[in-house]
């Protein structure tokens, strides 16, 4: 696994990762990407979520959107994937272990690509927004939600050094990986937003 990827926090919480405070927090940002996501995209045939924890997303956009032919979804936590899978009740959603950087999809599969607070945890955000570009359909889009702010800029010297937690690093890393000049969107509180690009 390669480093930062923060795995074994995650599979210590999976169980219980929707309840309480945090999970209302999570749930309530998801709810809020479901909304732009299709907005963005109001008819996508196939949709993946990068870093889909729970499922909690996929299960969002499959309730607002019942002809969406099927929902992928990738998590480096097993256990994360195990309880997306045991949440669902539809044969349209998939779940598997997997990191951003090395997606296991065709070029072109999808016409939505999510991605929920978990940017800021991938290893190499250039490689994953390449694969990102590269798994979307010409015209489809990616939708990234996480922390971005210039508030968060001294953390760049020291503990996230070389991430992406600034609109500006984050439009420079999107353009270089193929997608076209972002939008940017306000979507919970000052610090967390959200940034939409079409490839």
């Amino acid at each position: 696994m390669p480093p930062r990827r923060d795995v074994d926090a995650f599979e210590a919480r999976a169980r219980g990762y929707e309840d309480g405070w945090l999970g209302r927090l999570h749930t309530e940002i998801a709810e809020r990407t479901a909304g732009l996501a299709l907005a963005t995209v109001p008819d996508p045939r196939r949709v993946l979520d990068v870093g889909c924890g729970t499922g909690y997303l996929l299960r969002a956009l499959a309730s607002r959107r019942p002809a969406i032919e099927r929902l992928d979804g990738v998590d480096p936590a097993p256990t994360m994937v195990a309880v997306a899978e045991a949440s669902t009740a539809t044969g349209r959603l998939h779940c598997r272990t997997g990191v951003v950087e090395d997606l296991p999809y065709p070029d072109g599969t999808f016409d939505l690509v999510v991605s929920t607070t978990s940017f800021d945890h991938w290893s190499d955000q250039r490689a994953g927004l390449g694969e990102c570009a590269r798994v979307l359909r010409p015209g489809g889009a990616l939708v990234l939600v996480d922390q971005f702010s210039t508030w968060l800029a001294p953390t760049l010297m020291v503990t996230h050094r070389g991430k992406a937690r600034t609109r500006q690093r984050c439009t420079r890393l999107l353009i270089d990986a193929g997608f076209r000049p972002p939008t940017w969107h306000p979507l919970y509180t000052p610090l967390v937003k959200a940034v939409t690009a079409t490839t």
